[in-house]
């Protein structure tokens, strides 16, 4: 038995002769850099998630910056976000000269806490807070939504986990100010290199984000605006990306599948299972449990031919560039617990379950 962790190739195999079709038809076309099909993806993910523009760039990363920089967030400002999260959640901040600020987490799931933000606003202020949904599972969002507002910070959404999801019927990413997506191969929407996109409903803060994309050109060879960086969505991958857009309700949805089929079959052993609150879709980037004993379980899995990974092995306010001497105990806790179980479309039902049926044979 092999069953990976996730599976990139799975994703071109299931569709191959049309993505190979979408980019073979870019390679003899000749222009390779923001063309018609970038407008044409960036026009149909907005749709997708609900809001007015998308702007697409080269990575998730850069996506969250430009937001930063499209809002003027630089050199004296403080933004908050969370621990748990890749660290490029905090390479945005930094990178834009600004100072990262950590929050702690809910105490029964994996996002920021609301009370934990009100404590961090009262303490010193901030100009912006970065929510992340990681895990595909939606954050608290009214709730932070409005603690963000009493103390004048600006809300953005880190969405690259969760391409789709939804919270009370509102797609995530598309009520707030802006949000970042990263197009990564492993995500939700992957494409076969790096990619990424913002999205928003600010007509002013679109235009700023779409010139800081490109040098701060509002016309060609002329840098209107400071702080333009060079991050562009290649023809190549929004093609491909334009492939595989109209089925990602419906892969995401064997996601969810696949996630119930977990949740049953993993009913009633010592482990926390992904939190899910009420009113959410999720989209299950990643199916994570936690245990104390995850080591020992992973070790146990492997040797079955059962891959799984740590997202995130260490908590971002912990390493040695980030390090700032707050403390985040259930951070800290969960990083030591978290475990991400194989989850992909492509997985077959038997190997899910041969997934539950190894978990269940660890000797609790």
């Amino acid at each position: 038995m092999n069953i990976p962790q996730c599976s990139p190739l799975s994703s071109y195999l299931a569709l191959r002769p049309e993505l190979d079709s979408a980019a073979a038809a870019v390679l003899a076309a000749g222009n390779y850099i923001l063309g018609d099909r970038v407008a044409a993806f960036e026009q149909a993910f907005a749709a997708f998630c609900g809001a007015a523009q998308a702007i697409g760039c080269a990575n998730g990363t850069d996506a969250l910056e430009l937001i930063l920089r499209g809002c003027g967030i630089g050199p004296g400002d403080r933004v908050l976000t969370v621990a748990n999260t890749a660290v490029a959640t905090a390479a945005a901040i930094v990178r834009c000269g600004a100072e990262p600020g950590f929050v702690e987490l809910e105490e029964s799931g994996y996002a920021m806490s609301p009370a934990a933000l009100e404590l961090e606003l009262q303490q010193r202020p901030a100009r912006a807070v970065i929510v992340v949904h990681l895990f595909g599972l939606p954050a608290d969002l009214p709730a932070l939504r409005a603690t963000a507002g009493r103390y004048g910070a600006l809300l953005i959404e880190d969405c690259a986990q969760a391409h789709g999801a939804r919270l009370h019927g509102v797609p995530v990413g598309s009520a707030s100010l802006a949000a970042g997506f990263s197009f990564y191969p492993t995500k939700n929407l992957g494409a076969f290199g790096d990619g990424g996109a913002v999205i928003t409903s600010d007509e002013a803060l679109a235009t700023r984000v779409r010139a800081l994309r490109q040098y701060g050109w509002q016309e060609r060879y002329i840098s209107a605006l400071p702080g333009g960086i060079n991050s562009r969505l290649d023809e190549l991958q929004a093609a491909l990306l334009l492939v595989q857009l109209p089925k990602l309700a419906a892969a995401n949805a064997r996601r969810r599948e696949l996630a119930a089929r977990y949740d049953a079959g993993l009913a009633g052993l010592p482990l926390q299972l992904p939190p899910v609150r009420p009113g959410a879709e999720p989209v299950y980037h990643q199916y994570v449990i936690a245990t104390p004993r995850r080591e020992e379980l992973r070790r146990f899995l492997a040797a079955r031919g059962i891959g799984t990974a740590v997202h995130y092995p260490q908590p971002i306010h912990l390493q040695p560039a980030f390090r700032t001497g707050v403390r985040l105990p259930r951070t800290e806790k969960l990083a030591g617990e978290v475990l991400s179980l194989p989850m992909f479309p492509a997985l077959r039902d038997e190997e899910a379950d041969a997934v539950i049926a190894a978990i269940r044979e660890f000797p609790w």
